[in-house]
């Protein structure tokens, strides 16, 4: 079996949001870059999967300029067999699922994480899937591999649900399909500098959305303090101010 775990470059959360020219793009400018949490996850459960036995390679393929390797390699360093980079600037959903469309149809599990953490549009995944015309699950929380056989878990409303689910297949994978992520050891440093990142030129398509400006959200207001005594004044600002009663 060949696993494709799908790489976000993304800020690290941390990271103080700015922007530049009259807020019309995101400043880059001392941004410290990250592997989606996300698509850590979906990597970390793919190494799993290869230790158990039953899986050949694992491959990463991320959709970005050469900004993105350091994360590529960090990906390498933690354990991922060979790295794809197509080289575009990530734009919406479409363009980024139609850029990966064109590298991801020989392999037998896909592991895409449910968003990136940037922009959290969870869409990806399921585009994907349908432009490579194969079988997906959302919500997975859970892939294992058994007697040659894909065996998947999800959450659904009230409860849990496990499906045995024909390969190839797409995965959108969310909080629990992994337990913690892998942190890359130095002998996995030193070895990703040797293996294969393979940088494939963009496909022409076109993204269908463009981003007009960005705005930040309001500053909170100060913390009002009420006396513990004062149940009356409290109850006037959840009403009046706060508008929660």
């Amino acid at each position: 079996m060949k696993i494709l775990v799908l790489i976000s470059n993304v800020p690290d959360t941390t990271t103080k949001i700015r922007f530049t020219g009259d807020n019309k793009a995101f400043d880059t400018s001392g941004v410290q870059w990250i592997i989606n949490p996300w698509d850590e996850l979906a990597l970390t459960r793919a190494l799993e999967l290869k230790e158990a036995g039953g899986v050949e390679k694992i491959t990463i393929a991320n959709v970005g300029t050469n900004a993105t390797e350091p994360t590529l390699r960090k990906a390498l360093a933690v354990g991922a067999d060979d790295a794809i980079r197509i080289d575009a600037e990530a734009k919406d959903a479409f363009f980024v699922a139609s850029q990966l469309a064109q590298v991801a149809k020989d392999y037998d599990l896909i592991l895409a994480g449910i968003e990136s953490s940037d922009y959290n549009g969870a869409g990806v995944g399921g585009m994907l899937a349908a432009m490579l015309d194969i079988h997906s699950v959302s919500a997975v929380s859970g892939v294992s591999l058994e007697n040659g056989e894909l065996k998947v878990q999800r959450d659904i409303d009230g409860g849990n649900q496990s499906l045995s689910v024909p390969t190839p297949l797409l995965a959108v994978v969310q909080k629990g399909i992994a337990k913690d992520p892998r942190i890359p050891a130095m002998r996995g440093i030193m070895m990703a500098r040797s293996k294969p990142l393979n940088v494939v030129p963009p496909a022409d398509v076109e993204a269908r959305t463009e981003f007009l400006g960005y705005e930040l959200p309001e500053p909170k207001a100060a913390c009002k303090m009420v006396d513990e005594d004062n149940a009356k004044e409290l109850i006037r600002l959840l009403h009046e101010e706060a508008k929660v009663l």
